[in-house]
Formats: C-alpha cells, structure tokens, sequence
C-alpha cells in the first residue's frame, strides 16, 4: 500500500497540489491511523494534511476521486445463457466442454467465469508489473495496454483461442467476446493512468511552448494559459529570491583594521573586524507602453512585476500611450482582468507619444527616484515621428541605479521607421528584446538579482 500512497503523491502533483517530502510523511502517518477502509475518512485525510489552498483541495479532490475510481471489466454482452451454460447458471461449460475448459490457459479460465473481481486484481496486479505509473504521453497508450496485456499472459490465450475455433466454435466465440471486453478495460485503465501521471508533462510541455511563443500573438484562448505560466514564473522568482539565504554575518576579514585594533597586544588578532557588504534595499519604478502595438505584452510584464511584491517591497507601475498615469493602486487592489479594462480604458490603445508621457513623469515623479531605483521601461519605442525627448530619459537614467528597456519586438526592427530604440539605448544601463515569457522571467530574474 505504500506504494499505491507514493504513486498517489506523484498524481496529485501532476495535479497541481505542491507536496513537500515531510508533508507526505506526515500524510502517510495519518493515513496509518484512519486506514484505507472507509474512502470518504481518506478522501479527508488527505484534504487536510496536503491541500493548502481552495485551489488544491479541489485539485487533490479530483485527483482522489480518479485515483481510487477502480474501472469495473465490461459485462459479457447481453442475451442469455449460452449453449455451454447450464441449468444452474454456472458459467463452467459441461460435458465435454467443461474438461476443454479446464485444459485452458489462467487468462482464459478468468474470462469464461467472468469474475469481475479476479479479473479487475488480475489488471491491477499487471498494470504495476508493467510500470503503468510511468506513462506521460498519450502517444504511449498502445505501449502500456499491450505491455498489461503481455502480463496477463495474452500469448497464451491467443494459442488457446485458434486451438478452440478448430474444436469449439461456441466457446471460442464466447472467449472472443470476453477478450474484447478486456481489451476495453484495459484502455481505460491505460487512458485513467495517463490522466493522473501524464498531466504535469502534459502541462510542462504546453509551458514550455508558451513560454517561447510572442506575447504578441498569443491567442484569446491561451490567454488565461499565459496568466497561470506568469504566476508561475512570479511564484518562482519569489521563493528563489524571497527566501531568507545563509549569508556570512562577518563577511571578509579586513586586514588593516584588525591589525589596528590589535596594536596593544603586539598584533595577536584577539580581536578581528569585518568586511561586510551594503545592499540596497529594492525599488523597483516600471513605465509600461498600453498602447495597441504593445498592449498584450504590457499585461504579463505588470501581472509579473507586481506579483513580486514579497521580494520588492516598493514598487510603481506606470502606463502611458499618448500620456502617462500611475496604475499602482488599480494593479493592487482589482483582478488582472479588471485591472487591465480599467487601465485600458484610460490610457490604452491610442496612438504612443513617449516624448509626452516622459514629460508626463517628468512633471509628476520624477522626485520619486533615487539612488537605489531600478527604472525599467517596457515599448517599442515608437513615438508615431514625434518629439521623442530622450532628454528626458537621460535625466532619469542620471537619477537613478538603473536604467533597463525591455523591447518587445524584434532588435533588426529597431532603428526603422519610427522606432527611436537607438537613440534611446544610448542612456540605458541594460537593453534587451522581451518577446516572450521566457525573455521576460530572465530580464525581472536578472533585476531582482541585482538586489540580493
């Protein structure tokens, strides 16, 4: 049964439930005490001891109802007893029949009797010999059932079935029609395991294409996709940089003012000082293009930036088209849906003027920049042939640590037409094409990063 509990674990994260080591020690504990006799105690179990969210305790109810859901083989078809059956009801061939039976492979012999139960263990029993837990692409369906199949000893039965067509037509009929109900048992057996273990390869291989595929043309059904693999990424970012590190308290041992502190007992380092490193404290002010070219794009880069709030306490959202707002408080407080038909509503969709949306900032807070400000600027940097103030933009770049332009489109498209990216990377501290997902976890890794 540990084994069953281990494969359920492995399920259940495929699921979406987040399952630590001792968090699955603690659930096999508590399974040890409840048992596995009444489903509905188990169920709850492990809603308790594993689900930490609404979310995964639906996730991890599903997954239980799936994983315990044991598939009944498929009943003979209908129509009465056969020739073979007899009086009494039995499934056993008479006569002569009956002694045929008896000569008959285990497989064959299940069948005839139709034992729901035996036969239901007997797939069990070979779905664990043929490492049915292992499935992950629904390409590998045919594989498993004929591996189960293999176990059972199908061979055999095929041996038996031309040698009882030669002399028993009737019950090579009836053995044929139970093997095609196994056969379909054993699908569904195969299609229920690739549910539970094929989910999570099945979802990374769908992230992993998202995350390379444009921003910009991601489709109005992969949207909500795009949401979750950008919550995803937050939530990575956040554990990998949120979490407290084993640092040095002392640091490097300075040489020169130990020395110095040691001068009354002759330069014995009885007494030892420190190098310690000043890091900044992070602040983090993102002015986002809302305009139609780039409009997509802006809503996972400010989903991002402000579901990173755990590891950058100050942070300023901006978005501008052909002026600036701040979208700071709208970005807190409302959904992502709402808070992008909100901030769209305002500024979104018009034609981008940067040289007035840097006046815009430039008015309003500019103050709030300071040393320790990381600056990230995501557009296109096409201001439609208008003025486009990169005199602005070195004020901010002075003002500031850092500045970083985030491009969304293509670098052999900057410089052309309208776009004034070269002019403007002139001032940047860090420029970068940010397309996809992948291009934009890296560009905030690598900022947050820079804090630590």
């Amino acid at each position: 049964m540990r084994e069953n509990l281990h494969r359920f674990f492995r399920a259940a994260r495929g699921a979406g439930v987040r399952l630590s080591p001792a968090e699955s020690i603690d659930a096999m504990r508590a399974v040890s005490k409840v048992g596995f006799t009444d489903r509905t105690i188990l169920r709850d179990t492990f809603l308790l001891t594993l689900a930490k969210s609404q979310d995964e305790k639906k996730a991890l109810g599903d997954c239980f109802d799936l994983f315990f859901d044991t598939l009944e083989p498929e009943a003979p078809p209908e129509g009465g007893k056969t020739d073979e059956q007899d009086a009494s009801g039995s499934n056993a061939p008479p006569g002569d029949a009956g002694e045929q039976a008896e000569e008959l492979g285990q497989l064959a012999q299940m069948l005839l009797a139709q034992d729901r139960n035996e036969i239901a263990a007997a797939i069990a029993n070979a779905a664990n010999a043929a490492s049915l837990s292992d499935i992950r692409y629904f390409t590998q369906r045919g594989i498993f059932s004929g591996r189960i199949l293999d176990q059972m000893g199908i061979q055999r039965l095929r041996d038996d079935l031309d040698n009882l067509t030669a002399t028993n037509p009737a019950l090579a009929e009836r053995l044929t029609s139970a093997l095609d109900g196994l056969r379909g048992t054993v699908r569904d057996t195969v299609s229920q395991a690739l549910m539970l273990y094929g989910r999570e390869e099945a979802e990374n291989l769908r992230n992993e294409i998202l995350r390379n595929a444009p921003l910009s043309r991601i489709e109005p059904r992969q949207v909500e996709q795009m949401r979750h693999l950008i919550r995803q990424i937050a939530r990575r970012l956040r554990e990998r940089y949120s979490k407290p590190r084993k640092r040095q308290r002392r640091g490097h041992l300075d040489v020169r003012r130990t020395l110095r502190r040691n001068a009354a007992w002759g330069g014995v380092p009885f007494l030892t000082a420190w190098k310690r490193r000043h890091r900044d404290k992070p602040k983090i002010v993102a002015l986002c293009d809302v305009s139609g070219s780039v409009a997509r794009v802006s809503d996972f880069f400010l989903l991002l930036i402000h579901s990173l709030h755990e590891v950058v306490d100050d942070v300023r959202s901006f978005a501008f088209s052909g002026h600036l707002i701040e979208v700071s408080d709208i970005l807190e407080s409302k959904s992502p849906e709402e808070a992008m038909a909100e901030i769209m509503s305002k500024v979104g969709f018009g034609s981008s003027d940067y040289g007035s949306s840097l006046a815009d900032f430039e008015d309003e807070w500019m103050s709030t920049l300071t040393p320790q400000t990381t600056v990230i600027v995501l557009g296109d940097a096409r201001s439609n042939n208008l003025d486009p103030r990169a005199d602005i933009l070195r004020r901010i770049s002075e003002r500031s640590k850092r500045l970083v332009w985030l491009n969304p489109e293509g670098r052999m498209a900057w410089g052309w037409g309208d776009s004034e990216m070269p002019r403007y990377s002139t001032f940047c501290t860090v420029v970068r094409q940010c397309a996809t997902a992948q291009q934009l976890e890296r560009a905030v890794s690598d900022i947050v990063a820079s804090y630590q």
